[in-house]
C-alpha cells in the first residue's frame, strides 16, 4: 500500500472528513515520525509496533560493479519491530488449513519504471 492508497481509504472510510484534511494529517504524522527518528527517539504504538534506531558499525564493502573494497562509515538505520497484537494478525492464516496466498510486491527490477512511487 503506498501513501497515496492510505490516504484514499482513510478518505472513503471517512467520509465527513475533507479529502484534503486526511492527506494533510497522514502527512503531518510521517512528517513528525520521521523528525521523532531524525533526532534520536524511539516510537512506540501500542498493539502495533515500535520504531527505533539501529547502529550499524563501519564495516569494509565492496563494490558489486569493479570488485574493489570501500570503506563505509558508522550509520544509524530506522528498524520496525512489530507489536504482539499485530504478529498475531498477520499470522492467524498460519493456523489455516488453507492459508490464501499472499501478494508479493515485484522487485524494482521487475517493476516498471513508470509505476515506481518514490
Amino acid at each position: 500500500m503506498t501513501k497515496s492508497e492510505l490516504i484514499e481509504v482513510l478518505a472513503a472510510k471517512n467520509s465527513h472528513l475533507n479529502h484534503k484534511d486526511v492527506e494533510l494529517a497522514v502527512k503531518s504524522l510521517l512528517e513528525q515520525m520521521s523528525q521523532s527518528l531524525a533526532t534520536g527517539q524511539r516510537i512506540e504504538i501500542r498493539g502495533f509496533g515500535s520504531f527505533s534506531l539501529h547502529y550499524r558499525p563501519p564495516r569494509m564493502g565492496r563494490n558489486p560493479k569493479t570488485g574493489e573494497s570501500v570503506a563505509l562509515a558508522a550509520k544509524y538505520v530506522p528498524h520496525f519491530k512489530p507489536g504482539k497484537e499485530l504478529r498475531e494478525r498477520v499470522n492467524i492464516y498460519n493456523r489455516m488449513d488453507n492459508p490464501p496466498p499472499i501478494e508479493m510486491e515485484s522487485s524494482p527490477s521487475e517493476t516498471p519504471e513508470s509505476s515506481r512511487t518514490y
